[in-house]
């Protein structure tokens, strides 16, 4: 539980900082030393969740973690939320602009509570050292790989108040991307723990979405943007076969024969790369494949 829980928040702080949101809060500092302790403390946790059965200490321990994590969360999201209200209202893309006064009094408790949240962290990673925790690195990696694994079924429950957004990409889809005589791609931007895949997976199910398009893709990307892996998810969701190609020519024609004279719609799912190189690389590789008109990318990212 704690495990996955701080998996999540750390992520979540990564976007934090990727979107210039320390920043524009004026926390890079608390940040800074958030990241540091939560990855020590992240590295004995498969340790420290073993020794919980046997030791009082380390199950209270595990307890004080669970409870400042999500404390933090509930910090990083009021922030993104705030600054997502007032870009929307000023009008703003960036979000290094001026504040305005009426958020200053926000800024200063956001600074307090940040600050409160470091030191209490700060706490807990010196505690740690009492229990003689084992590092365990490598095995928390592979943890996270599988929870961080998205399918298209829908299993979160109902999200109240995104039924604009989900009309306004289910219009996108079936009618500005109907226009276009190359594949689209249309993002779903925001940081972490703002219901990207959620919003995804709603689209992707809409009955008016499945009944348009002739094919319907789910591949989901995470921090591995390896084409080859792509083609290849592309490949076993149209066929639902493993064929094994191990060359990207190989691929890069098997994808060209599935995708042949298809109005299909590929679902990117968590989307990390930064590298311009290797994205122009895939839209290549799908561009080859002569789609039918209105064929479609959504996209969901931090980025």
């Amino acid at each position: 539980m704690a495990e996955a829980l701080l998996g999540i928040v750390i992520e979540n702080l990564e976007s934090f900082v990727q979107n210039k949101l320390a920043t524009y809060w004026d926390v890079d500092q608390q940040t800074q030393k958030l990241s540091s302790n939560l990855t020590a403390i992240r590295a004995v946790l498969r340790d420290a969740e073993k020794k919980q059965i046997t030791s009082h200490a380390v199950n209270n321990w595990l307890q004080k973690l669970t409870d400042a994590a999500y404390v933090l969360d509930d910090i990083l999201d009021e922030c993104s939320i705030h600054s997502t209200k007032v870009h929307s209202h000023n009008g703003h893309t960036s979000c290094l602009f001026p504040l305005h006064p009426k958020d200053i009094l926000f800024c200063f408790n956001i600074g307090k509570r940040m600050k409160d949240i470091t030191q209490r962290f700060h706490d807990i990673h010196q505690e740690k050292s009492s229990f003689n925790l084992e590092l365990g690195v490598t095995k928390v990696q592979i943890v996270d790989d599988d929870w961080r694994q998205t399918s298209s079924d829908i299993t979160e429950p109902t999200i109240y108040g995104r039924d604009q957004d989900r009309e306004q990409i289910v219009k996108f889809l079936l009618e500005d991307a109907s226009k276009s005589e190359v594949f689209s791609v249309y993002p779903i931007v925001g940081m972490g723990g703002l219901g990207k895949t959620t919003l995804a997976k709603e689209v992707f199910n809409d009955h008016r979405v499945c009944n348009h398009f002739d094919l319907t893709i789910w591949v989901c990307v995470s921090d591995d943007f390896n084409t080859k892996t792509i083609l290849q998810s592309i490949i076993e969701c149209c066929t639902g076969q493993n064929l094994n190609l191990n060359t990207l020519e190989a691929l890069r024609k098997k994808v060209e024969e599935v995708l042949q004279s298809k109005r299909y719609l590929l679902v990117l799912d968590d989307v990390w790369n930064e590298d311009q190189e290797k994205w122009k690389e895939l839209k290549g590789k799908l561009r080859c494949a002569t789609a039918a008109k209105g064929a479609t990318i959504l996209v969901t990212t931090r980025l």
